[in-house]
């Protein structure tokens, strides 16, 4: 059974999730904590569950999503997992932190890389990976079939869609593979986006006005 954890961190209202399992290991997705006291919200969580972090995932890497990316290298010796063509943007981020008026240090581990098809385990659960280019370069989804759990990103959100005018953005290439990859689930996938509440693939196929 997977269990999901969603915490609200930094000034850009960020999900960051923890799924985790009855044998209390678990994934860190899109960790957005950039003050010290989320830091410890975080941690304490981990702590008070019991949980063993066992992998880092980036669905993308605009900076809202990779803040705690170097804590959880340090605290829980994890490398990162994410989509080639998110690179130039990880590398770009700290340079995006101080135009937002939001300094951070990078991570500098080790990378390693995620393409469609790809699963991400967590013991026996399977993570499908999605490619859903269009609000960044190489933004990728999360699907596990058997709970029917879509961890979306900035790609989809409860009746929008992530934005597309940033650099490396394309709103028709977003539109398709919302349309191909996402809306083709089971209405009843529980939809986890990047900011905001969760949805379902139902509910955005009936209510979505951008789709």
């Amino acid at each position: 059974m997977l269990h999901i954890k969603v915490f609200t961190f930094n000034p850009i209202q960020e999900n960051t999730y923890l799924i985790y399992n009855d044998a209390l290991n678990a994934i860190i997705v899109d960790p957005g904590f950039y003050f010290s006291s989320e830091q410890r919200i975080f941690q304490e969580f981990v702590e008070e569950k019991q949980l063993k972090p066992i992998q880092l995932v980036n669905t993308h890497c605009h900076l809202d999503h990779v803040f705690g990316n170097k804590w959880v290298n340090e605290h829980y010796h994890l490398d990162l997992w994410t989509h080639k063509d998110e690179l130039p943007l990880l590398e770009l981020a700290p340079e995006s932190g101080k135009q937002w008026g939001l300094p951070f240090d990078n991570f500098k581990g080790k990378v390693h890389l995620l393409k469609e098809g790809d699963k991400v385990w967590l013991d026996e659960a399977a993570f499908e990976v999605l490619e859903i280019p269009g609000h960044s370069p190489g933004s990728i989804c999360l699907y596990n079939a058997p709970q029917k759990i879509l961890i979306a990103g900035d790609a989809l959100f409860r009746e929008s869609i992530g934005r597309t005018d940033l650099p490396g953005g394309n709103h028709n290439s977003l539109i398709k593979n919302i349309k191909e990859k996402l809306l083709t689930l089971p209405d009843d996938t529980v939809v986890y986006s990047g900011h905001g509440p969760a949805t379902t693939i139902g509910h955005e196929i009936k209510y979505n006005p951008f789709l």
